[in-house]
């Protein structure tokens, strides 16, 4: 019988794929814990649209910083928990509410410039973050207007494959929009 306190090889092997820049093993983990992250934040913030950034942010987060997972402090189910709670408290009270509805104020045009600019510089960084085979399959949707099947079909792959990397690169490109992102990323445990 294992540890008690030692995560599964499930959690090791995860690990190792998202350090690796795997794309499949982000759909997997995506699978796995988006409903317990976003059922997580909407908790904490009482609101859908805010839980949904939190859920892709969380994601993008363990996309750029897997190695920010340590294994010898739990599982990877926990830290995801304790990342998505940090998050979406950081959210709300940064915020102000959970539940402030966007825009309701108009901002200056300068301010309006400088968030575009870093939302291009941010998507552009986002992009060539991506392993090789994400970004073909964006590439192709994007500039060639491919749907998920003709992607497929250009890049040999299955059907439900072709859609896990689009969905995964439009969820990680939707968050280069957001000026809430953190630009440094929080690091592992700790009070939010």
């Amino acid at each position: 019988m294992a540890k008690r306190d030692a995560p599964p090889h499930w959690d090791h092997g995860m690990r190792q794929r998202l350090v690796h820049g795997e794309a499949a093993a982000l759909g997997e983990l995506y699978d796995r814990f988006s409903s317990l992250v976003h059922g997580l934040a909407h908790r904490v913030l009482g609101n859908e649209r805010a839980a949904d950034h939190i859920t892709r942010e969380v994601f993008v987060h363990v996309w750029e910083h897997p190695e920010a997972y340590d294994p010898r402090q739990g599982s990877l189910r926990a830290w995801m928990a304790a990342l998505t709670r940090r998050l979406a408290l950081r959210r709300l009270h940064g915020s102000g509410t959970a539940a402030a509805p966007d825009g309701q104020r108009s901002p200056d045009p300068v301010a309006l410039g400088v968030r575009r600019a870093s939302a291009a510089a941010r998507a552009d960084r986002i992009v060539h973050s991506m392993p090789v085979p994400l970004r073909a399959a964006l590439e192709l949707a994007y500039f060639q207007r491919r749907d998920y099947r003709q992607t497929a079909a250009d890049l040999g792959i299955p059907e439900d494959e072709a859609r896990r990397r689009l969905r995964l690169g439009l969820q990680l490109l939707s968050t280069a929009h957001d000026t809430n992102v953190p630009e440094v990323p929080p690091g592992y445990g700790g009070a939010a």
